[in-house]
């Protein structure tokens, strides 16, 4: 995908500069690959999926549980730095990893989330809407397409996915190496790199979807780990999807010298606690 976009700036420089632009076939060849308009069939195929309707909220309880049933195999540097951030926490001054209010990214958002999301099935698409960080949005493609050979790093990196019977069997590469792998709020630690993520979501009752993980982190495990996520399905309205704006949280309301409407910033500690205001 870089090399595409470097190779039109190329050539254009070339064009402009009144030089032949012997790679900018290449590059529009490479472009006309174009996602094609669904047909009526594709939309009637999308009655035969499983029905993952409604709002899901996870089950945050068994989180906490896993924590202990599924450890994470982490090597021995890392493992160091785990206890590090457990002893923080039990002495009550965690880190809190995402007080910066970047997405959360994968596998934390399907790890820990504490907000409600959404799948939309679209012709080619399964699309993921979470109410944390801002409304994210995680799109998984369902169209036969491959990872590109060299995707840009995302917080969410780049998901195919196809259906093995009524079960959805994801792969996800190209991960910025920043985000982490998190069993909590307060204990994780950057996937360092080339990390690759299996899912394989599916109902495991009428209202309870399991997404069973298989991560791979070189640079961080010493194996794949294994572990698995439930959501509970809720139909009632007052579970709708709600805006969710992470920095929000860093401001308090108030008004400006001419009485206009506005956000005060708050002080905070750098684990993103609020300091008592001074007197």
């Amino acid at each position: 995908m870089r090399y595409i976009r470097s190779a039109y700036i190329v050539a254009s420089v070339l064009v402009i500069a009144g030089i032949p632009a012997l790679g900018m076939h290449c590059a529009q060849a490479a472009d006309t690959v174009v996602n094609s308009p669904p047909k009526p069939k594709d939309w009637t195929d999308l009655a035969k999926l499983p029905d993952w309707s409604g709002v899901w909220t996870p089950n945050v309880s068994d989180q906490q549980r896993r924590e202990k049933s599924d450890p994470i195999p982490w090597n021995r540097k890392a493992a160091d730095e785990i206890a590090r951030l457990e002893a923080q926490e039990r002495a009550g001054n965690p880190k809190g990893l995402f007080v910066n209010c970047l997405p959360e990214g994968m596998p934390s958002w399907m790890l820990i989330t504490h907000n409600a999301m959404e799948f939309l099935f679209t012709p080619g698409r399964v699309s993921i809407l979470g109410e944390s960080d801002g409304n994210r949005l995680r799109r998984i493609y369902t169209d036969g397409r491959s990872h590109p050979p060299d995707p840009d790093p995302s917080f969410h990196g780049h998901s195919i996915g196809h259906w093995e019977g009524e079960t959805l069997v994801v792969d996800t590469v190209g991960v910025l190496p920043e985000t982490y792998i998190a069993p909590s709020e307060a204990v994780g630690l950057p996937n360092n790199g080339d990390m690759h993520i299996v899912e394989r979501i599916h109902l495991v009752g009428p209202d309870k979807l399991a997404d069973d993980l298989e991560i791979s982190a070189p640079n961080v495990l010493t194996k794949t780990w294994k572990t698995s996520r439930f959501l509970f399905r809720q139909r009632a309205r007052k579970y709708d999807i709600a805006e969710g704006v992470c920095m929000q949280g860093n401001f308090s309301e108030g008004k400006d010298s001419s009485g206009n409407s506005i956000f005060v910033p708050v002080p905070q500690t750098e684990g993103g606690n609020w300091l008592p205001p001074a007197k």
